[in-house]
């Protein structure tokens, strides 16, 4: 198993150690909005276990992906609307 894993964060390079939920790593690489709302309000997560649905973001092309329920895989490219 590798050491570290790189990914993207809005097309920037990242590493992070395999196990990391793609939530996990967006907040260690400091993000703190994941999406907006449809008022415009910047949101995160909140439940970090699925149910809140606050931590949407888009994954290799897939959007609406809850990001506390991703692991982050080698190469992934994560999108965040915030």
């Amino acid at each position: 198993m590798p050491d570290s894993l790189k990914f993207k964060i809005d097309g920037v390079e990242h590493a992070t150690s395999p196990g990391t939920t793609v939530a996990s790593a967006l907040l260690n690489a400091g993000v703190t909005a994941f999406r907006t709302s449809v008022t415009g309000e910047p949101r995160a997560p909140l439940c970090g276990m699925g149910s809140c649905f606050e931590c949407r973001v888009t994954i290799d092309g897939v959007a609406n992906v809850r990001s506390c329920l991703e692991m982050v895989r080698e190469g992934m490219e994560i999108e965040t609307g915030g």
